[in-house]
Formats: structure tokens, sequence, C-alpha cells
């Protein structure tokens, strides 16, 4: 087999250790194997790179194992060609498994030019994501603590979620001080509703009227607490955030434009695909990358479940989100499209579709540096085939018992 890469190693990385085989192929033909086992420390990582070097490695493989490959990438990074791939696609042959033969394995196909890396964006891409999926997490976490807190009102007879919209709202978190407080008129709790609630302050009444305990007190004033600490961690993160993106506020600005993508979501796609796209050869394939798109399972000649491929779970949890929320939208191209396919696939196939679309607008406004987003409008697909869509209704109304006669309406 054609030897591509003469001068090559392969990793097998573990949380303590790393298995390293380096295969050198001289001017001639003679074929050096040498194996080596490194601890996980800095400084173990620079004599790895040192022993590299001085054998005038070029390219290094390894496994994606969990989060234990970055302190390898981050220490090789610049002085190598390096290939992360996926351990699914370099599974060794059952029977056959050491850490050696892995490290084996993975120098051998890299030599040949047969393992496809994985993209890995550059050092100040990647610490954007972790600054965007840290506060993805903290916003999730606090989420779940606002339902904590819901749990807690419930267990003391404290209807608040069932009359006000938002419990943690400025009406909201006035009376649940008040709570916390000791309060337990419910009249005088009801009086410190604000705006449009003022509207149910009967019903409100009758919500506040509970049995709360001294141990739900403790519990519900430790909860807003958390909530108050979180809310200030995910306002220093954005403000992070937004430092490191200044220089994109223009691309920010125009992905805001795009319906159900706000601020926050643009930020995450840009962290997540970053803002030169040339690595990617077409939308589908950045479709395909992020698991946006339908898997394609066929076998002899049948189709098989079409169900999406993992990909880059944290830019399609944004996806699916703004696709979410375009389908809430009104008079808009991805509005129909969400109703369009809810109605015959459900919510969920239809979001991904949605943010698959969403995507492609995302790829084409970033290729395009100069484009702006313009709406198809909601009546896009009626007016895309109007015969199809005047045939369906007459059948219908036909169905109906109706005499169905059509006449245009004048301009």
């Amino acid at each position: 087999m054609h030897v591509v890469h003469p001068r090559s190693c392969g990793l097998d990385v573990h949380k303590r250790i790393i298995v390293a085989c380096l295969i050198l192929l001289a001017a001639d033909g003679t074929l050096t194997k040498e194996t080596r086992t490194f601890k996980t420390m800095t400084a173990d990582l620079l004599a790895l790179c040192d022993w590299l070097t001085a054998n005038g490695v070029t390219h290094v493989a390894m496994e994606s194992t969990g989060s234990y490959w970055k302190p390898v990438w981050n220490v090789l990074e610049g002085k190598f060609e390096l290939v992360l791939v996926n351990a699914q696609q370099i599974k060794a042959l059952p029977g056959h498994k050491t850490d050696v033969q892995d490290c084996e394995w993975i120098a051998e196909l890299l030599r040949h030019g047969l393992l496809r890396g994985s993209f890995v964006p550059d050092r100040e891409q990647r610490e954007l994501r972790e600054l965007t999926r840290y506060r993805t997490s903290l916003i999730e976490e606090r989420s779940a603590e606002v339902n904590r807190l819901q749990k807690t009102l419930e267990g003391a007879n404290i209807k608040l979620a069932s009359v006000a919209t938002d419990v943690m709202g400025k009406s909201g978190r006035e009376i649940l001080e008040a709570l916390v407080a000791g309060a337990m008129d419910a009249q005088a709790m009801s009086d410190l509703a604000r705006g449009k609630l003022r509207q149910k302050l009967p019903l409100l009444m009758e919500a506040l009227r509970g049995q709360m305990g001294p141990h739900q007190r403790f519990m519900l004033a430790q909860q807003l607490g958390h909530i108050d600490d979180l809310d200030e961690t995910i306002d220093r993160l954005d403000a992070e955030i937004e430092e490191r993106l200044s220089p994109f506020q223009e691309l920010i600005t125009r992905l805001d434009v795009i319906p159900g993508v706000g601020k926050r979501i643009a930020q995450v796609i840009i962290a997540e695909v970053g803002a030169d796209l040339s690595r990617f050869a077409t939308a589908g394939h950045v479709a395909s990358w992020a698991g946006m798109c339908p898997g394609n399972n066929e076998s002899a000649g049948k189709r098989h479940s079409g169900k999406t491929r993992k990909g880059n779970r944290a830019l399609r949890v944004a996806l699916v989100e703004a696709a979410q929320a375009a389908g809430r939208t009104r008079n808009t191209y991805l509005s129909a499209q969400y109703h369009r396919l809810a109605a015959r696939r459900g919510k969920n196939k239809a979001a991904v579709a949605v943010g698959h679309t969403i995507l492609v607008i995302v790829y084409h406004l970033i290729a395009n540096k100069e484009s702006f987003y313009q709406d198809l409008g909601s009546h896009y697909f009626d007016e895309r085939d109007r015969d199809r869509v005047q045939r369906r209704l007459v059948h219908r109304l036909e169905a109906l018992g109706y005499t169905v006669s059509l006449e245009p309406v004048a301009a």
C-alpha cells in the first residue's frame, strides 16, 4: 500500500498515560518502529514533543477520547500536523486490542493516509466555545433551579405559577421575597402585583393562600440566592463573550435578522462554526457536520432509518431552540415551514428541519459577506405551486358535499 506520511506517529491517549508509536520510513526503504509510554503531566507531554521532534515526525494522530486529547493537542499544536480522529472510525479488530496495538494501528492508518480528521478550530475559537458552552450550561441550570422553586411552592399550596406567566418576573420576585420574609396575608402579597397581573387580583389572592412551613421558607431563600448567583455569573460571561466577539458585531447583527435567531444564538453559532466557512465545501457539508440532516442508511435497495447522526451537540441545541422560536413568529417563511412540517411529521422533526434551514441561511450569509437575509414570506409554499393548492382545497370541499366553482378576484 502506498505510504503517504513516511514519518508519522499514533497516540493512544488515556487519563494518566499516553502510548505512542512512531513509524519511520528511511530513504533506503528501512522501516523503523518504536513505542513508548508517557504520563499526561505537562512535563511529560513536553518530553513527548521533544521525542517526536528528535525523530523528525511530521504527522501525529490521536483518538478524540473524552477531553483527554485536549492537553496533548495544546502542547503539540503548531509543531506537527495533527489529526484528531473519531474513535468509532478506527476500531481495532475484536480480540486484538491493547494500548500498544491501538497506537500501532493508528500509526499504520495515518501512515497510509487512511484517517479523516475531525474539525478542530484554532485556539481562540476553542476558548470562545468553552465560554458559550459554559454559559449554556448555567442557563440550563438556572431553568432547573426555577423548576425546583416551583415545586417548593406547590408543596406549600402556593399556586403562583398557575396565575403568573413568569414566576421570576418583577411581581413574582417581590411576592417570593415576601414569602421568605414570613408574610402570610394573601391580600397584602397580591397588592405587590404589577402591570397585567393586577387584572388577576382575585385569582392571585386565592393562589397565595397556602401553608408554608419554616423548612420551605428556608429552601425558597436558598433557591432564590442560587438563582441570583447564576444570574450574576451569566452576566459576567455575557460581557466576556461580547468582548471577544467585538470584531464580529456586524456579522452578529446580520444573523440577528433571521427569525428565531437572537443575539445569544448568533454568538453560539459563530463560536461553533466560526466566521470562516471555507473548510466546508457547501451548506450541505456544514449541515452534515452539525448533525442537522437525515442519516443515509440503505442496504439491498431498501431505505432504513434516516435518524440524524450525532454532530455538534452545542450547535444542534442552539439551532433547534432558534427553530422553535421561529415557529412562533408570524408571517415568516420559517414559521410557515415549521407548521407545514409539524402537521405531518411532528414538532420535533419540524424543529430539526427548520434548524437545518437556519444553518443553511447562516452559511450563505457568512460565505457572502455582503448579503442580507430576505424573508420569502409566509405564502411562499402556496405561491410555489398554486394549482396544487387549489386542487387540494377544492377536493376537500367537494368531499364535504359542496359544489365548488372558482372565480379569480380582480387585481
